[in-house]
């Protein structure tokens, strides 16, 4: 950063007579100075996973079914906490 061209424009200042003065080395630093982000810093884009396809086709379950399931379940946990 010290001289590169692309910021030769913030270092360089002009006199009275036009004649551009190099700045010293402190007045550099202050205005090459960035401002601190602060917040958390996102991190890239995660990539989705593809789910697998199943082959053939498959018998579709009632939800009905699913849903007596789940009701049987809960009575045997409740008959084992008693």
């Amino acid at each position: 950063m010290e001289d590169s061209a692309c910021c030769l424009h913030l270092f360089t200042h002009r006199d009275e007579e036009g004649r551009g003065r190099r700045r010293k080395k402190k007045e550099k630093e202050r205005i090459g100075k960035k401002k601190r982000k602060r917040g958390r810093k996102k991190k890239g884009k995660k990539r989705k996973k593809r789910k697998k396809r199943k082959k053939g086709k498959k018998r579709k379950k009632g939800k009905k079914g699913k849903k007596r399931k789940k009701i049987k379940k809960r009575q045997k946990g409740k008959k084992r906490k008693k």
